[in-house]
Order: C-alpha cells, then sequence, then structure tokens
C-alpha cells in the first residue's frame, strides 16, 4: 500500500498540472500573468549588420549579450552558441582585431550555428569566427587558451518552449531543474578557469527558477574567492551602431535579483525570459 502511494504521489508531480503548481509558488500572484505572457509568441528583433542576411531573436536576448563588455577584448568565447543570435550581436561590436570562437558540441545545432554565421555576418567579421565542436563543460581541462570575455548561454529548463509544447509538459518534473543545474554549474566552473585574469563572463539563462540562476553563481562565488560579480549595466538604445542594425530599439526593465537580473515577458511586453548575471575575475 505504501509503495502504491508513494507512486501515485510520484505520477502527481509530473505534467502541466505539476507545473503550474510549482511555478505558482515560485510566482505567487503573478503567475498567472507570466504564464500568460509565456503563452503569447515573444518580441523579436530583426538585427542585420549590413548588407548580411538578417537574423530575428529576442530582444532580452540581444540585451543581455550587450552586457558583455568587448573593449580591449582580443579573445572572445561563446560557450554554447547556437543558435546563434547571442553570437551575432557579440560578433558585430567586437573591435577590429579581435576574434571569437563560437563552441556546440550538438551536431544538428552546431550546422545551424554555422549557417547563421556564415548568412549573417559579412565577410570580414566572419573570417574572425572560429566554430568549434567541444563539451563545454571540459573545455578547460583540453587546452591551455584563456579568453578575456566569456558568454556562457547555458542550457536551461526554457518553461517558454516547455508550455507551448504538450509533449514536454507532459514529461515535465521538478527533477529536471536539478538535473539542468548540475550541468550549469559545470559548465560555469569551465569557463570561469578559461577566463583571463581581470576577464569578464556573463552567465544567462532563459529559466525562470533561482536554482538555474542565482543558485549557481552563488556557487561560483563560494568556489572561487577571485570572482566578483558586477552590477552596472548597460542601455541598448545607447550604442548608436549596435541600434542601426536593429528594426526597432530597445526598452526593457530588468529585474535585479541576489546575483543578477532577470527580464520577464509579462513586464517587458513579450521580451525574455532572460536572466544573466556579469562576472569579473579580479586578481590579488
Amino acid at each position: 500500500m505504501g509503495k502504491h502511494r508513494e507512486r501515485k504521489h510520484t505520477e502527481k508531480k509530473q505534467g502541466g498540472a505539476a507545473f503550474d503548481e510549482y511555478y505558482e509558488k515560485l510566482f505567487g500572484a503573478r503567475w498567472s500573468a507570466l504564464k500568460n505572457a509565456l503563452l503569447k509568441e515573444p518580441s523579436h528583433v530583426k538585427l542585420q549588420i549590413e548588407n548580411s542576411k538578417p537574423y530575428f531573436l529576442d530582444a532580452a536576448s540581444v540585451f543581455a549579450a550587450y552586457q558583455l563588455p568587448l573593449d580591449n577584448a582580443p579573445s572572445i568565447l561563446d560557450m554554447c552558441a547556437a543558435p546563434g543570435g547571442k553570437s551575432l550581436v557579440i560578433a558585430s561590436r567586437m573591435e577590429d582585431e579581435a576574434t571569437i570562437v563560437c563552441n556546440e558540441r550538438s551536431m544538428l545545432r552546431r550546422q545551424r550555428l554555422v549557417q547563421t554565421c556564415r548568412e549573417s555576418l559579412p565577410e570580414r567579421i566572419f573570417s574572425r569566427v572560429k566554430i568549434t565542436a567541444s563539451d563545454g563543460a571540459v573545455l578547460c581541462k583540453m587546452q591551455d587558451v584563456c579568453y578575456s570575455r566569456i558568454l556562457l548561454d547555458a542550457p536551461c529548463s526554457s518553461e517558454r518552449h516547455i508550455l507551448n509544447d504538450e509533449k514536454y509538459l507532459n514529461l515535465w518534473t521538478e527533477a529536471r531543474i536539478k538535473t539542468l543545474s548540475m550541468e550549469q554549474w559545470a559548465l560555469l566552473s569551465s569557463a570561469y578557469r578559461l577566463l583571463e585574469e581581470s576577464g569578464l563572463l556573463v552567465y544567462s539563462t532563459c529559466a525562470l527558477t533561482s536554482f538555474e540562476n542565482d543558485e549557481v553563481i552563488r556557487r561560483l562565488l563560494k568556489k572561487f574567492s577571485d570572482a566578483n560579480i558586477v552590477y552596472d549595466i548597460k542601455n541598448v538604445a545607447e550604442d548608436e551602431r549596435l541600434c542601426s542594425m536593429l528594426d526597432k530599439q530597445i526598452h526593457l526593465r530588468p529585474e535585479r535579483t541576489e546575483f543578477g537580473f532577470h527580464i520577464l515577458p509579462d513586464n517587458n511586453d513579450g521580451a525574455g525570459p532572460i536572466w544573466f548575471s556579469i562576472v569579473k575575475k579580479c586578481g590579488f
């Protein structure tokens, strides 16, 4: 009887009802409006770099990628780069002599990444893009190269996609969040080891929970004493060069969390969700 009850209890914690229960506890009365916003189409902007093929991406993704400072940054890594939208934002802004490594371990996603970069970057920029196929979590063990700037847009729960796909919603369990947070920590700790002294890293996800966001950064701060959080964020609208590549202005309202910022679609005309944190490696 006990095993039967335990099995029934486990079954109740899977699927759409369990998903709603979990996030309603997390967001309270706000969940209804946030869920409705997640079920709608995200707020896309068109990015066109010179005369290359336009690329459409979430306005919040542009905002998060823009937070990676690129001044005096000769070497850049986008650790989990596919499908490539954030790579385009960074590549379009990097200095003339800078290079970017766009890494993606999935073959299918990497093929899309290659196509995106080839079609949506002018040759003078694409020639300074290197696309690799490593597992980011062990990348720090495979090479001695360090980078002055790193973007880690980590695989995450991606609740917006789950809500809009009945198959994945029916399979959802709370345990998935724990599994993903472990993968995110492996990627982040590897990325941090690849960061040069005084280098900067942006960690981002499209997840809603602190377990995949603030708590992953908390673990980084506990592990590495030279890791520091940067809370100064930049306004995309103040960058004339980037704005000239976009079909509309981006005015978003990021919400401050313990170690970063959350852009949620119910408060940003459909943009997001994106959470990001800016980390600096400070030597002693």
